[in-house]
């Protein structure tokens, strides 16, 4: 039909700009921790999206996890209303990155194109995604300004760190309300064939293993809380981790490894605290009263939480019943429920029809091993017709050298193009068919 014809074309005459967007956000160093620049990404969006007609909030999360006047947790939300009433499609990108890291050969916040792919750090995860939105909006409003309902992009903050300033404080307020919005699109990098559905569930928590201080060279005074710890991981070893590995799920997880339950030992920490770098000198002899560990759990959708917790406790309980002077401290860090929005979703048909269209072939059907936002827009928001979808490949997020393929953003901002057709666009193509056809190319 020659409303799709006229928005591939559109966008394709689109290619340096986006190109341009996409170097531009990338040399916006929005280091997360600590939170570094998201007043400076929000001004520049600001700037773009406010020249496109969009009406822009910034909101600052106050209060949140890593809100300070230092580092204030600002988000965008920017929406641009029809000419008539209708449903609204939100397009919502995280603006934060993460460390940089070593091994890189290229500069992390340059935004080299080298080959037909941009690098830099946030490339695939997810400025990419975000840039690709951008450029399919506005090149849907060049074809079709007569348009029902609306469009929302926004650029939130800490999606690295939890996201709790970012979307889940927008969502608290409203934003993702099913009243307010009635389609979610967030351009994570699953690769431009792949609607990822949902993730597994994720379970954070440290255990503190007690002992009794001691001079080193008399640990029969004292009571080591390191071994304690040693004892508690071992029973993991035997136990636990063999049981995880019997769990598998029906959810189409990527990669093969991720569908079972899996537990991480994230960190580990016993005795001295560690001196300052400049520190040339030696620890004391001393016995640990002190050891602690975070462990990062992933569930399945068929995994109940009170279960995930109950099988850490049974390993304690177990221990306790072999070792004297066993003592402990469990405490939660972070709980998040699985999802996984249903096939038969309108954002997944649509987005799937599109991908079919754009890309001559089936879309395949994820779930991410890990979370993302969509967690806070179910949960809080009460919103379930939401998605990942976007351009970039999910093993190069969080990697040296990471990039982002032109191409690529430009094939997913043909689909998100053609989402909006589908969703937003039936007025203006009634208006080019005198016939009063919907069909869609």
């Amino acid at each position: 039909m020659a409303l799709a014809d006229d928005l591939i074309r559109e966008i394709d005459g689109r290619r340096e700009d986006l190109i341009a967007l996409t170097q531009d956000l990338l040399r916006i160093p929005t280091l997360n921790p600590p939170g570094e620049n998201y007043r400076d990404i929000c001004d520049y969006l600001q700037k773009r999206l406010s020249r496109s007609g969009f009406d822009i909030e910034l909101i600052r999360a106050h209060g949140t996890p890593g809100d300070s006047d230092k580092y204030p947790r600002w988000n965008i939300v920017a929406r641009r209303d029809g000419d008539r009433p209708g449903e609204c499609v939100h397009f919502n990108s995280h603006i934060d990155v993460v460390d940089v890291g070593h091994g890189w050969t290229k500069d992390p916040f340059g935004g080299e194109l080298v080959d037909g792919k941009i690098y830099g750090r946030g490339a695939c995860d997810m400025k990419g995604g975000l840039a690709a939105s951008i450029v399919a909006a506005e090149a849907f409003l060049a074809v079709c300004p007569d348009f029902a309902g609306a469009i929302e992009i926004s650029g939130t903050a800490d999606e690295e760190s939890g996201g709790y300033g970012g979307v889940a404080y927008l969502a608290g307020k409203g934003y993702f309300s099913p009243d307010r919005v009635q389609h979610v699109i967030i351009p994570e990098p699953l690769n431009k064939d792949r609607i990822c559905l949902g993730h597994r569930g994720v379970w954070w928590a440290e255990l503190e293993t007690f002992g009794e201080i001691a001079h080193g060279s008399m640990p029969f005074l004292g009571d080591c809380a390191v071994r304690h710890m040693g004892a508690v991981i071992d029973e993991m070893e035997q136990s636990l981790f063999p049981a995880l590995a019997q769990k598998r799920t029906e959810m189409p997880v990527v990669p093969e490894g991720a569908k079972q339950s899996t537990l991480n030992i994230n960190s580990i920490h016993g005795g001295q605290s560690e001196g300052d770098a400049d520190f040339t000198g030696l620890p004391s002899p001393c016995v640990p009263d002190s050891c602690r560990m975070v462990i990062d759990r992933r569930f399945l959708l068929e995994e109940n939480i009170d279960d995930v917790q109950a099988e850490v406790l049974e390993v304690l309980k177990t221990v306790e019943g072999r070792r004297d002077k066993f003592r402990y401290d469990l405490r939660e860090l972070h709980r998040v429920l699985p999802t996984m929005t249903e096939k038969d979703a309108p954002v997944v048909r649509t987005v799937a029809k599109a991908i079919a269209e754009t890309m001559g072939r089936e879309a395949e059907y994820v779930v991410s091993p890990g979370t993302y936002d969509q967690k806070h827009i179910d949960r809080i928001g009460k919103l379930k017709n939401c998605i990942a979808y976007g351009p970039g490949i999910l093993d190069l997020a969080h990697k040296p050298d990471e990039y982002v393929g032109v191409d690529d953003m430009l094939d997913s901002a043909k689909v998100m193009g053609r989402s909006l057709i589908e969703l937003l666009a039936r007025p203006c193509e009634s208006s080019l068919n005198k016939g009063g056809s919907h069909a869609f190319a």
